[in-house]
């Protein structure tokens, strides 16, 4: 094979080595021959580089258009890759798929750097050395997966399944994942729902049955997002249709105490202060019901619980909330007007994750109640459901699940009797494995995830992982979770592998090769299939190659594998909802939540003062960057020579105080830890907060890109957790800043 030649440039099976930022760079230089050098790469220019040409398929002549999906976030925009003599040379967004609507993001077009990263993992390998001493041996396949079922076997006969946790992030292969979870028959799974968007999809679900509904853009004319940085977010048809609602006119009120992109799109930029959301929304619904600027038929047909929330929202009026959030009431008593005026073409956005404190689920609730106060459920320019993705599609047949009688890791449902199961409490399982209650976890598959950058209290997460007998990784780079395990089993980039199906609208989409693998990696689906197969599980994973997988899904829509291979999507046959009969416990909108009655919470939202940093301590915010996705793709080189690193946010003003000038090094420290980052001084903040984008301070040595640049937010963060919805309030940090002079290490 072709193949052959390239990997033999690498370590052969069995060869042990240090896999450090010194060796990868002489592996590269001595692997790469007459073919790369470091020289040749910093040259490459963004339309493909001649370092490039020396991959597996170079010999494969012509260019071709390949249809596939993205994978550089979870948003799966459609792609067409331009394929030339056997190398992806060009990314274009698919117009056939809603979620690229033609256009791709900047991640989405740099997919063809995560291909050709030299970094990327290239051969299943077992680590010989300490924890993070990046010692590894490359192994074969069949080491690497008998050594991981043997370990996982082992810790299910000496401690039981429940000692083994799995954890993956939302993926197309997810499903067969969940496969191997249930079939092993362990009940902890993590998930990365708690350390993002929990308190807003719980919050819908309760009140309207849908997790996660979306805006009719085309036909709205009003727009609050709160904490939504959507013009850099991982969501680019959103963010198209966004930006072309404010070109046309309609009006954006953003609430952020940073002046954002999408701050800066906004008719008006409200900077809250941090965790006082709720407020601002309660006074909204107080205005909205005593001046009766709600809709009176709407409630009465389609909702419960309206005079419970009237009488709660009685207290909190515009001045009452002005002292809270910093905005003055009569801006807040005007901007209730204008959005009840606008309806139903005008929404309050689910957003994300709000301002990121305890109370964020009583203000997603807040913002639940507000549309429906108006009545924009379902109107155009309101809210719209959002059916089930890939409910019409098959599936191969398998046994039934092991009965599953320990309780889990992350307390739920013991302690967290609200968070869905599927969701899950991340932070919780890391909590866990460091007081060993209510038992000892003992081992940790991880697919796709990298909790060490993720989890908050990265010293915490590291101590938990060092402390596993066992850690298994499957990834496409050697992220810093990979760096610390026992062995790592290499997936193919998503330009050299079949998933099962993408569903956007009513359409399916087909990813699959582009290329064929350039290394010795393996699809998800073939690697789960491989190790479920050792552990006694080859039941449920009936299929011979991905290629069933798909065409088992494709069974009851009646379309051919080959049909869709031909075209690369497919039409879905629509299926039609009452969309006011809803999933919830009344089928209406429930204003009054019966599930957090019978939970013993407060059916309707109530107000939760915020901590607030002391004298001389700033909030600490986080969010993204649009280069970059969370933590997976700094090491990207084309997207590292864009946004590199993650400088300190902080308020002109708060930084002449403290004697600190722009692009000076900075230490800022928490109570948990402390970092040295650079600072950028600028007016778009408030003078209580600073701001780090997350995903940069990497411990993994083997990102030779990125190791070394910014800093961890994950470092800073303290762990506080939303009993009700599990979800990690980040916000609820706060940090001290000043300058470094040298001499201090982070």
């Amino acid at each position: 094979m072709a193949k052959d030649k390239h990997i033999a440039d690498l370590p052969s099976i069995g060869e042990s080595f240090f896999w450090r930022k010194e060796f990868s760079r002489r592996q590269f230089l001595i692997g790469s021959g007459a073919v790369f050098s470091w020289a040749m790469l910093q040259k490459m220019s963004f339309a493909g580089g001649k370092a490039e040409e020396t991959t597996a398929t170079a010999a494969k002549k012509g260019v071709n258009k390949v249809p596939s999906v993205c994978e550089m976030c979870v948003w799966r925009c459609g792609i067409i890759a331009t394929v030339e003599d056997g190398m992806v040379k060009k990314l274009e967004g698919n117009p056939e798929n809603i979620n690229s609507r033609g256009k791709l993001c900047p991640r989405g077009n740099a997919g063809i750097k995560l291909l050709y990263d030299p970094d990327r993992l290239k051969f299943p390998m077992i680590r010989v050395g300490e924890r993070g001493s990046g010692k590894f041996r490359r192994v074969s396949w069949k080491e690497a997966l008998d050594f991981t079922a043997e370990q996982m076997q082992r810790i299910k006969e000496q401690y039981g399944p429940e000692a083994m946790i799995m954890s993956s992030t939302h993926n197309l292969t997810q499903p067969y994942f969940e496969n191997l979870l249930k079939a092993y028959g362990t009940p902890n799974y993590g998930t990365q729902r708690s350390l993002c968007f929990n308190a807003m999809t719980i919050a819908f679900l309760f009140t309207y049955g849908v997790a996660q509904p979306v805006v009719d853009y085309e036909n709205c004319k009003y727009i609050i997002y709160a904490g939504r940085n959507l013009a850099e977010a991982i969501s680019n048809s959103e963010t198209q249709r966004m930006m072309d609602f404010a070109a046309r006119g309609g009006k954006i009120v953003m609430l952020d105490p940073r002046f954002t992109i999408t701050a800066s799109k906004a008719a008006e930029w409200l900077p809250i202060r941090p965790g006082t959301d709720l407020a601002f929304f309660l006074a909204m619904g107080h205005v909205i019901i005593k001046e009766k600027l709600y809709n009176q038929e709407f409630i009465q047909q389609h909702t419960v619980g309206f005079e419970e929330f009237a009488k709660a929202v009685e207290p909190y009026s515009p001045e009452w909330a002005a002292q809270r959030c910093d905005i003055p009431a009569e801006t807040i008593r005007r901007i209730a007007r204008e959005f009840a005026a606008a309806a139903p073409a005008a929404v309050v956005h689910p957003n994300w994750r709000t301002s990121n404190f305890v109370n964020s689920f009583q203000t997603e609730r807040t913002v639940a109640i507000l549309n429906a106060l108006v009545g924009n459920w379902a109107a155009p320019g309101g809210l719209q459901p959002v059916p089930e993705e890939g409910s019409a599609l098959g599936s191969l047949p398998q046994p039934p699940y092991p009965t599953v009688t320990a309780p889990r890791l992350d307390g739920v449902p013991w302690k967290h009797p609200l968070v869905p199961l599927k969701y899950g409490v991340i932070q919780d399982i890391r909590d866990a494995l460091l007081t060993g209650e209510p038992y000892q976890g003992k081992g940790w598959l991880v697919y796709r995830q990298n909790p060490l950058m993720s989890i908050p209290e990265r010293r915490k997460t590291l101590t938990a992982l060092k402390n596993l007998d066992f850690l298994a990784v499957i990834d496409v780079i050697p992220n810093d979770t990979a760096y610390y395990a026992d062995v790592i089993l290499p997936e193919s980039t998503y330009l050299e592998r079949w998933d099962p199906l993408s569903v956007a609208g009513n359409r399916v989409f087909l990813r699959r090769p582009a290329v064929e693998p350039l290394y010795d990696t393996k699809s998800g689906l073939m690697i789960l299939k491989e190790l479920g197969e050792r552990l006694g599980l080859g039941d449920y994973f009936p299929y011979q190659d991905e290629r069933d997988v798909i065409k088992a899904q494709l069974a009851p829509v009646g379309i051919s594998f080959e049909e869709l291979l031909e075209k690369g999507w497919a039409e879905l046959q629509e299926e039609h909802h009452d969309p006011y009969y809803l999933q919830t416990a009344s089928n209406k909108i429930e204003i009054s939540s019966s599930t957090l009655a019978n939970s013993g919470e407060n059916p309707v939202p109530a107000w939760q003062e915020p901590p607030a940093p002391p004298v001389g301590k700033f909030y600490l915010l986080s969010g993204k960057v649009a280069q970059h996705t969370q933590f997976s793709t700094q090491n990207n080189l084309w997207l590292s020579l864009l946004t590199p690193d993650n400088p300190v946010w902080i308020n002109a003003e708060a930084a002449k105080q403290l004697g600190i000038k722009d692009g000076q090094p900075v230490i800022v420290e928490s109570p948990v830890g402390k970092v040295i980052n650079k600072a950028y001084v600028t007016e778009g903040i408030r003078p209580d907060c600073v701001f780090m984008a997350a995903g940069f301070g990497h411990l993994s040595k083997a990102l030779k890109t990125t190791y070394g640049k910014g800093a961890s937010n994950s470092s800073l963060h303290e762990t506080h957790t939303d009993p009700v919805t599990g979800c990690q309030a980040l916000s609820e940090t706060f940090v001290t800043v000043r300058p470094y002079l040298g001499g201090e290490s982070a």
